[in-house]
């Protein structure tokens, strides 16, 4: 793959209460002539809080419109997202948008913990959550954090690759505590229930990697393939590439993910958390640049 970039779509600019910084996790769907893309807007607390911008899906470089308030706000209070959510995946499931988003709780000893949850919509505007409580729940060993998913429907079989605690669950990385996680899988029948035995897909090849993000999965020839985050301690996140015959092990060609960081600007030490969107003749990939958001979210198109 090689990947042309066209540049920074939007970042905040500090102005507005409950989308003060970050535009994290792009997560787009076409919604009649526009192209709306989810992402996780911080408050100046770091609160995250789901919002769009909506863009001309010719050119998503041209905003039609920014969300003035969020589609999906925090949790009740003692809820695994009462600290903050962030989109992740979306689906269309017959006449509603499934969108799948983590949630955040603060901890004690710990920083915080992140659950997947999923939140519903028919129109796109307001989501309403399935449950007040996260459809991935803490297993024994996966405690502080199952989150940082992508669903996609195969056949009718829907499929899951998230990101799971492991080990101790922690790792010290310029000064702080930062989780440990590593790729899973999973299988439903509705996109909804996840009761499978998760599978791990997915390993680390050098003991500078401490970590992956929400990856993006497609199937193309048979062959299913994976964009997604890389989190090392050298250089922050950068954007890794795996191909699969049956969807659960994954054969790492990060050397062809045909995207780097950029010599300069907005994305010139780190870039993260891929997501394809496919519209006429053109592959656009959406992704964050420096500091996983802080500076803004932009695209890239695929020329190979």
């Amino acid at each position: 793959m090689k990947w042309n970039k066209k540049g920074l779509i939007y970042c905040p600019d500090g102005s507005d209460g409950w989308k003060n910084q970050f535009a994290m996790l792009p997560t787009p769907i076409l919604l009649k002539d526009k192209l709306r893309i989810y992402l996780g807007f911080c408050d100046k607390d770091n609160v995250g809080r789901i919002g769009y911008i909506d863009v001309n899906p010719a050119d998503p470089l041209d905003i039609y419109e920014i969300s003035n308030d969020p589609v999906l706000d925090v949790g009740i209070k003692g809820g695994f997202d009462d600290n903050g959510v962030v989109p992740v995946s979306i689906i269309k499931n017959g006449n509603e948008i499934y969108l799948y988003y983590i949630g955040f709780q603060l901890g004690v000893k710990v920083p915080y913990y992140m659950f997947c949850g999923l939140a519903i919509s028919e129109d796109g505007e307001k989501f309403t959550r399935f449950s007040q409580c996260p459809i991935l729940e803490r297993r024994n060993d996966e405690i502080f954090a199952r989150c940082g998913v992508n669903v996609i429907n195969d056949n009718g079989m829907y499929k899951m690759y998230y990101v799971g605690s492991f080990g101790d669950g922690w790792t010290l990385s310029d000064g702080k505590l930062k989780p440990l996680y590593t790729m899973k899988y999973l299988e439903s029948f509705d996109g909804i229930h996840w009761d499978t035995e998760p599978i791990n897909c997915m390993n680390f090849v050098s003991m500078d990697e401490h970590g992956f993000g929400r990856p993006y999965v497609w199937k193309s020839n048979d062959i299913y393939k994976m964009l997604y985050s890389i989190r090392t301690y050298s250089r922050g996140y950068y954007i890794g590439y795996a191909e699969s015959i049956d969807g659960k092990k994954w054969l790492r060609k990060d050397e062809e993910a045909g995207i780097g960081v950029s010599e300069n600007g907005w994305d010139n030490t780190n870039i993260s958390y891929p997501y394809l969107f496919n519209y006429k003749d053109n592959v656009y990939l959406f992704y964050n640049g420096n500091g996983c958001g802080k500076s803004g979210v932009g695209y890239a198109v695929l020329e190979e």
